[in-house]
């Protein structure tokens, strides 16, 4: 089932997420979801509270949905090993039509566990790292205008302010 995707502002964004401790079906449809709300928005990432859901869950898949073996999906995770720095454009589901480039890692390695509850280690680098450090991030209460200058992340909230002033951001 596709869900409406939460936008910046919203409390759920604002608070951490909560670590899963059991996997129920909940979670397998709660995963199932995320990733079909991936696909249509579209966009190449979604952690679990950009659906109003304080959970930590996210999916990424680099090609955008046109392979789906590069489908990820990590409950609890947590970076255990970076290298390297890219500098690129980055934008977010929950702050459309907006985007800044942004350094993240060039590689990254991430541990957690899977739907299965088994430990799980992955390895990105490019689109992907960046991609799981930007929904990690979200698990994090940190966007992605968190990570520029006050100048450039003043400027695009001041947009948005506008844009809820004017009832055109819910």
């Amino acid at each position: 089932m596709i869900r409406p995707i939460v936008l910046w502002g919203n409390e759920v964004l604002e608070k951490p997420s909560d670590s899963v401790t059991n996997i129920t079906q909940a979670e397998v449809q709660l995963v199932q979801d995320m990733i079909e709300t991936m696909y249509k928005a579209p966009g190449v990432g979604l952690a679990a509270p950009q659906i109003g859901v304080s959970k930590r869950v996210m999916v990424t898949d680099a090609s955008g949905g046109e392979d789906k073996d590069h489908l990820l999906t990590i409950l609890n995770p947590e970076i255990v090993a970076i290298d390297g720095e890219q500098y690129d454009e980055e934008g977010c589901l929950s702050i459309p039509g907006f985007s800044a480039n942004v350094a993240r890692p060039k590689k990254v390695v991430l541990r957690g566990i899977d739907l299965n509850g088994k430990d799980i280690v992955l390895e990105g680098s490019d689109l992907v790292a960046r991609a799981v450090c930007h929904e990690l991030d979200h698990l994090n209460v940190i966007f992605f205008l968190d990570h520029l200058s006050f100048v450039k992340r003043d400027i695009i909230k001041r947009r948005i302010k506008k844009l809820v002033r004017q009832g055109k951001w819910e």
